[in-house]
Formats: C-alpha cells, sequence, structure tokens
C-alpha cells in the first residue's frame, strides 16, 4: 500500500481517538504528548486510575496492556525498523522526563512508574522480529505479541497474527483489509448497551466519512468505505426518523400551546418543515463533515424535492455534483 500522506493522516487519527476513547474509561490519557530533546510525539501516552466499576476486562487483550502506565504507537502500513528505533527513543525520552522529575520532587522512582511501550503494527516480517530479538510470551499473552529484551520493555503487537477471538477484537479494529473487517462484523454484533459499541461505530463512522472526502484513495480504502456504508446508511435513516420525530414534536407542542384547531394544523405543518430542514442539515453534515456556505445555500432546493428523493441524492452524489445538481 502506497503511504499517501492525507490518509495516513487520516488512518492515524483515527487510530488516536479510538484508543482515547477507550481508554479513557480507564485512567488517564495524553494524546499528541511532545517530550523533550527533538520535538517527537507520542501517539497516546495512558496512566491507568483506580475506578470503581473498572471495565477493562471488556477491553480484553487491550484493557490487559492497559493495566499499567503505558505508551500505545499504532502504525497505518507495516512498522520499520526505522519506525521501532524512533519508538524505543521516545520511550527512553519519557523515562528521562519521569526520572527527571523524580529528582526535581526528591521522590523515589519505582519500576512500575515508568511506561511499556506498545508498538502496534498490521503486519511484520519474521526477519523485522528478529532484529530486535523480539519473542512470543505465547503462555501469558497468547499470540501475535512480541516481546523485546525486558530491560527495553516494549512489545510489538501484530495484529493480523492475532487469534479472532473476543479478546483481541478492540486491536483487531485497528488492523487493515479483511482482518479489520471482520472485527467490524464483530463489533456490530455485540449487544446493543455494550459500553463501547456505539462510540467506537461512531469513530468508525467519522473515519469513512473523511475517506470519503479525500480523492486519492487506495483500493483498500475503497473497500473499507464499502464495508461501512450499510452501517452508514442505517445511521442516516435513524438521523431521518429522529429530525421528522423532533419536527412532530415541536409542531403538536405549538399548535397545543395556540388552543386552536387551526394553531394546531399550523403548528404541524410548521414543526414538519423544520424537521424536514432538520433531517437536511444533518444528512449534509453526516455526509460532508460539515454545513459550509456553499451547502447551506443550496438546502431550500432540496427541500423543494420529498424525502425519498432527495435522500439518495445526497448519500451517493459528492459535494460537487450536488451543489451543481441544485444550482442549476
Amino acid at each position: 500500500m502506497l503511504d499517501k500522506p492525507m490518509t495516513r493522516f487520516i488512518h492515524d487519527q483515527f487510530a488516536k481517538d479510538y484508543l482515547e476513547e477507550l481508554l479513557s474509561s480507564l485512567g488517564e490519557v495524553k494524546s499528541a504528548r511532545v517530550v523533550r530533546g527533538e520535538v517527537r510525539e507520542i501517539d497516546v501516552w495512558f496512566s491507568p486510575q483506580i475506578l470503581d466499576n473498572n471495565p477493562r476486562e471488556l477491553l480484553g487483550l487491550l484493557g490487559k496492556m492497559a493495566i499499567n502506565p503505558c505508551l500505545f504507537e499504532p502504525f497505518l502500513n507495516p512498522v520499520t525498523a526505522t519506525e521501532i528505533r524512533t519508538c524505543l527513543l521516545k520511550l527512553l525520552e519519557v523515562e528521562g522526563e519521569i526520572n527527571h522529575q523524580a529528582n526535581r520532587q526528591k521522590t523515589n522512582l519505582n519500576d512500575g512508574e515508568i511506561p511499556r511501550l506498545w508498538i502496534l503494527t498490521p503486519s511484520a516480517s519474521s526477519q523485522l522480529l528478529g532484529g530486535f530479538g523480539a519473542k512470543l510470551d505465547e503462555e501469558n499473552w497468547g499470540e501475535g505479541i512480541y516481546f523485546l529484551a525486558p530491560s527495553l520493555r516494549t512489545a510489538i503487537t501484530v495484529i493480523h497474527q492475532l487469534p479472532p477471538t473476543e479478546a483481541t477484537l478492540w486491536l483487531r479494529i485497528l488492523g487493515r483489509g479483511k482482518v479489520q473487517a471482520r472485527a467490524i462484523d464483530e463489533l456490530e454484533s455485540l449487544p446493543e448497551d455494550h459500553p463501547f459499541r456505539v462510540n467506537a461505530l461512531e469513530l468508525l463512522l467519522n473515519l469513512r466519512t473523511s475517506l470519503t472526502n479525500d480523492q486519492e484513495l487506495e483500493q483498500e480504502d475503497r473497500e473499507l468505505i464499502m464495508r461501512l456504508s450499510p452501517l452508514y446508511t442505517s445511521r442516516l435513516q435513524e438521523e431521518l426518523d429522529a429530525g421528522r420525530q423532533q419536527g412532530l414534536q415541536q409542531g403538536l407542542q405549538q399548535g397545543l400551546q395556540q388552543g386552536l384547531q387551526q394553531g394546531l394544523q399550523q403548528g404541524l405543518q410548521q414543526g414538519l418543515q423544520q424537521g424536514e430542514r432538520l433531517v437536511v442539515e444533518n444528512l449534509l453534515k453526516a455526509r460532508f463533515g460539515s454545513l459550509d456556505p456553499d451547502l447551506s445555500l443550496i438546502i431550500e432546493r432540496i427541500l423543494l424535492l420529498p424525502v425519498e428523493e432527495f435522500t439518495p441524492l445526497i448519500i451517493n452524489l459528492s459535494r460537487t455534483e450536488l451543489i451543481a445538481h441544485f444550482s442549476n
């Protein structure tokens, strides 16, 4: 897969937001933390907290990683030896920063306060892993997680080697291709009241929206968009129904307050119109990420069409095509 900066940024931001969302229920997350020395940015720096009803077990292997302070460095493409060394340098700089703070406060630093580094990569060759002396600990961690020498406090998680179990689900969401697609299937099939299901799906839909706005996509990203399209359409329908219901309720309330049949009818009509406008605005925001002036100008013309006609146009046309369609 070619490394295009825009696409890589989109996936990197998704990975950071995703890990921050899941881990925030377990402790403090410092996303995009800059360390001293040359400007180096840590993707996710996590510090666990003692919480009542801790949901760590629900996150399976990811929750197990987050028992102690740690750094997460997720990669879109297979990690390289240079990138691993850069991650190790970040870890050493973090340790130096922690030691410096402890010396300044004249406190003793125990080994458990120094973070562990978790490098997350979709795949890795045996040659790369062997070059760092990385070895499996299947008894404690199973397949797919390779540990460097103990004093380096670092492990490389090869996501495509993780077994497809409930315990690895939250890590496999950060995989690629078929591995990620299967994980999305499993995520959708979780009970609707699962505490992490809704937010994870929302982040995936945000990822889809961002990728849709990128004009240069690899086939793998196009397949991801297609995989998320049914979920996206379902969410748009929910927005549509919610907008209609909200508009109807507003109309009823206004009509009841007026207390007259004419007022009721006018209130219903006005409420339905408000609901339709809300539906269109929500659809445009969900489709294109925001409601800019050019899109706002065509809302009145969109509302001239029945819902069943304008909905597929918003879903299927690009931003440029949509504006051109309703501007003519």
